[in-house]
């Protein structure tokens, strides 16, 4: 493995600096990530990770990052339990996640078909949040805790509440 590689892996380090429960599922999620992108004999080698992966992380830390999702470097997690990524979703860099949060899909389409969020740069997303459907949450965004989305989000803009509005 290179030093790019090793790099990629390490990506959300410091962001996570005391959180070492962060960090480490963030490197394990990293590495399945990398394991996921080898040519299918090498990843048919690696099952084994994978599948320790899924059981450690999301059946026993109750933290869904499916090695499939697309997320920017320097993801920081904050009491990870119970956070839902859809796989289809896009998380950018620097973006907070917290606890007991949905980051899903409003309604089950065709496999490659849309309908998850995008959460750009610098998205800070409260605890026990909701954030369903194809829309959009944009740079720099705040979504309080509680709050249920299911509509776009201006870049900069606070949403709260149950449906979301903008403050």
């Amino acid at each position: 493995m290179g030093n790019r590689e090793v790099t990629q892996i390490f990506q959300d380090w410091q962001a996570n600096s005391g959180n070492w429960k962060a960090r480490l599922v963030l490197v394990a999620f990293r590495l399945a990530v990398r394991c996921r992108a080898l040519p299918t004999p090498l990843v048919i080698l690696l099952i084994p990770y994978l599948i320790l992966y899924r059981v450690g992380v999301e059946w026993i830390l109750g933290i869904e990052l499916p090695w499939k999702l697309k997320v920017g470097p320097a993801l920081r997690l904050f009491h990870g339990m119970g956070l839902v990524v859809n796989d289809r979703a896009v998380i950018g860099a620097n973006v907070i996640l917290r606890h007991c949060t949905t980051i899903g899909v409003r309604e089950t389409l065709p496999l490659g078909e849309g309908g998850a969020p995008v959460l750009e740069d610098d998205v800070d997303v409260g605890s026990n949040v909701v954030i369903v459907g194809p829309i959009r949450i944009g740079r720099g965004a705040r979504i309080g805790a509680g709050a249920v989305v299911t509509k776009d989000v201006p870049a900069g803009a606070t949403a709260v509440g149950n449906p979301a509005r903008i403050l």
